[in-house]
């Protein structure tokens, strides 16, 4: 037996085979790979030498990329996809024997733009354009998340308004009209009333400029006001059932921070029916508001009821409203109630001077001031020295006796008429919430599916209710939180900043229109109703609109191509006399009061004008008016009284032309044909100049049974006597040529030839 070792020498008698034809692989601009992909060859051969593949290699000259001996490719530098977005190459393989493989093999790499998580397809610059309705603010967005997968996400919509008017667009109407308007009880008073012969006690208070006509005090830290006791309402003298209502923009201390000390809107020491006195403080300290109230000072304890609330100090326009029906008190920001964050049991303070005393925008404090000086001795008095000053702006401060009005009648006192909004609740996909703030100036949105969430947040609307709103730039911002699975390299979303522009509105035009001038029968003005002043007013509004827009302007709606016709509301008429004051004692304007009351529109009469205010509709104003009527006593003497209308709307923010008209007298005329009366009655108008005392009216004869005035009388009798001395001239020329016709020849001559003489001369 013998063992034989046979040794099998292998052949290299395979090549290389890739696994794949084409090998595919992406990446994202700008980044350096250590590895793309990987691309396999393998060899049928047996032995160790030949069934290895040894290296690869890249047929394609100068491409980005190298392949190591394990088949590994890398790129050699970043990759941009704004060139070539896919990059194909081909590469091969070989087994250790150096065979290479039969077929190549391609590769491809896709090279992708830089993902970063964000919103697309929104715009920075978004216009409205008044009286369109609501505005989708993101009707193309949506979120990319780079393929990475979220478990919830949360966006929340801001609007900033605060620079509008009092933080927002709302109604244009005077708080009193407002204030009807939404059926709030009545009973208001003014303790910041504009300045009159009768209310001047403001009149060292600096007023602001608002864009809503609104009248704004500026309260600057060292000054203070002090109300007239004898203008409040009967029954004003009791303090535990009132309400306290007022716009303010708490300016704080120096650069805007809120302030260390208190200071003091409104200060009241009220003395009851019973002959007791009560007293009550509403102050702001840093962001706390608090209501100090003692209700008898003799006996009771204070009670300090506290608000910490961050609308105090952040310097904006904000609306309080502070109901108290001892022993609870309430407090309306905006609209919005807030409960009492603490309440103090004040016994240790010093109770204030019983003597009946409101001050704004600071408070007295019994102090010892100095007195008389005796003996080069200066001595000290008990007395009182106002501090606590206001430090901010301060607009519509009332006082009202009773409860507060409902929620209801709050909102539509003071709630913005521009928001945001969200209607599209049928289509708000699963898991999707949606909370807007009582502003309307936050919209905040909750889900899980980016997909959904874009859709809910395309339908993110803008409205602004009013029809002529303020135009001007509100900034918007968009911010995004984004949370995923693991904690760990979740996305960021950046915020998105934009503004919505409200374009300026086409201004109403209110015309007034009706006759000039107008007679009547003396005995209609002396009637008990008088003659209408205006019988034929006619009030109209429109708009116009451009028919060609610039270039630069944005094409009108096909709808706003030529002047319209609209419906609008005024607020206030009046009629006023031209010339001298009406005389109270024979003179009188009148209208319907009743009519008036039932329609909420509130009269002022004087010897000037007459007020016609509340806001009602344009033909309700036109009834009014027509209605109005001048009146005179039977022994008054007559004259032609002239008088001028004008109406407005919107607090004034939109004023009518002024029109004139002239009431006059239709004198008697017993067979006299209207054309003839017409025209004497023009002629009589031409002729007579009024004396300037008597400037805006002419003075008439009060005799009904005159044909014509005394002036014209005078006129007729001197063409009469005029006349009659023409022909007296006459005769008496006549009389003396027939005496001198029996001459002689001569004379005849003479005479015949001085009488062609006067004919030629004639």
């Amino acid at each position: 037996r013998a063992t034989v070792h046979v040794r099998v020498n292998d052949v290299n008698e395979f090549a290389p085979v890739f696994g794949e034809r084409v090998f595919r692989a992406s990446v994202t601009e700008g980044r350096l790979y250590e590895r793309v992909l990987r691309v396999q060859a393998w060899d049928q051969d047996c032995s160790p030498q030949y069934s290895q593949v040894c290296f690869y290699q890249i047929l394609t000259p100068n491409v980005p990329f190298t392949i190591d001996n394990d088949g590994y490719i890398k790129n050699t530098q970043p990759l941009q996809a704004g060139g070539e977005k896919v990059i194909r190459f081909t590469v091969t393989a070989y087994d250790c024997g150096k065979k290479r493989a039969v077929e190549d093999a391609e590769v491809e790499i896709q090279v992708k733009p830089t993902c970063k998580p964000s919103w697309k397809g929104w715009t920075k610059r978004i216009e409205y354009v008044p009286g369109s309705g609501s505005l989708a603010l993101f009707p193309n967005i949506h979120l990319e998340t780079c393929e990475e997968p979220v478990w919830s996400i949360q966006a929340t919509v801001d609007i900033q308004t605060s620079h509008i008017a009092k933080g927002c667009d709302r109604d244009n109407y005077s708080e009193k009209s407002l204030r009807k308007l939404c059926g709030a009880a009545p009973g208001d008073v003014d303790l910041l009333p504009p300045i009159t012969l009768a209310h001047n006690w403001t009149h060292g208070l600096p007023v602001q400029e608002t864009q809503d006509s609104s009248l704004v005090f500026w309260f600057n830290g060292s000054q203070s006001v002090e109300f007239p006791p004898g203008h409040l309402p009967a029954g004003g003298r009791t303090a535990d059932h009132l309400t306290l209502s007022f716009w303010l923009k708490h300016a704080g201390g120096s650069g805007g921070k809120a302030g260390k000390e208190e200071e003091v809107l409104l200060c009241n020491t009220v003395q009851n029916g019973d002959g007791s006195f009560s007293h009550y403080t509403l102050a702001v300290h840093g962001c706390r508001i608090s209501f100090l109230y003692w209700s008898l000072l003799e006996s009771a304890r204070p009670v300090k009821f506290l608000w910490k609330l961050e609308q105090v100090c952040d310097v904006e326009w904000h609306h309080y409203a502070l109901s108290l029906e001892f022993p609870t008190v309430s407090l309306y920001v905006d609209g919005v109630t807030y409960d009492p964050a603490l309440i103090h049991d004040n016994g240790a303070l010093p109770p204030p001077r019983r003597q009946a005393r409101l001050m704004i925008g600071g408070c007295w404090s019994d102090e010892k001031i100095p007195g008389k000086v005796i003996d080069n001795e200066t001595t000290r008095v008990q007395g009182t020295v106002p501090g606590r000053f206001l430090h901010g702006y301060m607009s519509g401060l009332t006082m009202r006796l009773g409860p507060v009005d409902s929620r209801e009648v709050i909102e539509c006192l003071y709630s913005c008429k521009e928001g945001l909004q969200y209607t599209d609740f049928d289509s708000l996909g699963k898991g999707m919430k949606v909370h807007v703030n009582p502003a309307q100036s936050q919209l905040s949105l909750e889900g899980d599916d980016p997909h959904t969430f874009s859709h809910a947040l395309q339908h993110v609307e803008y409205l602004n209710s009013l029809q002529f709103p303020t135009p001007g730039v509100r900034p918007l911002k968009l911010k995004t939180t984004v949370r995923c699975l693991s904690d760990e390299g979740c996305l960021t979303v950046p915020d998105l900043e934009g503004y919505l522009v409200v374009l300026q509105p086409d201004a109403p035009q209110v015309q007034l229109s009706g006759s000039p001038r107008s007679a009547h029968p003396i005995s209609d003005f002396q009637g008990l109703v008088g003659v209408p002043i205006f019988p034929d007013l006619k009030i109209t509004c429109s708009v116009s609109h451009p028919l060609t827009p610039n270039k630069q302007e944005r094409a009108p709606r096909a709808d706003l191509q030529t002047p319209d016709g609209i419906e609008c509301s005024l607020e206030k008429c009046e009629v006023g006399v031209v010339g001298e004051d009406l005389n109270l004692e024979y003179e009188s304007l009148s209208l319907d009061v009743s009519s008036s009351w039932q329609r909420g529109l509130e009269m002022e009469n004087s010897s000037r004008s007459l007020r016609i205010t509340g806001v009602q509709s344009v033909a309700v104003y036109e009834d009014i008016l027509r209605s109005l009527t001048y009146r005179t006593v039977a022994r008054a003497s007559l004259y032609a009284r002239k008088f001028h209308v004008s109406c407005s709307e919107m607090n004034g923010r939109y004023i009518s032309n002024q029109l004139y008209t002239e009431v006059d007298v239709l004198h008697g005329v017993h067979a006299v044909s209207p054309n003839h009366l017409l025209s004497a009655q023009q002629f009589v108008h031409n002729v007579h100049q009024a004396p300037a005392e008597l400037s805006g009216h002419t003075l008439v004869s009060t005799n009904p049974s005159s044909v014509f005035p005394g002036v014209a009388m005078v006129i007729i009798i001197v063409c009469v006597g005029f006349l009659a001395l023409i022909v007296t001239l006459g005769l008496s020329r006549i009389h003396s040529v027939q005496q001198k016709s029996g001459s002689d020849g001569s004379e005849l001559e003479g005479g015949n030839q001085r009488d062609t003489f006067w004919e030629d001369s004639l």
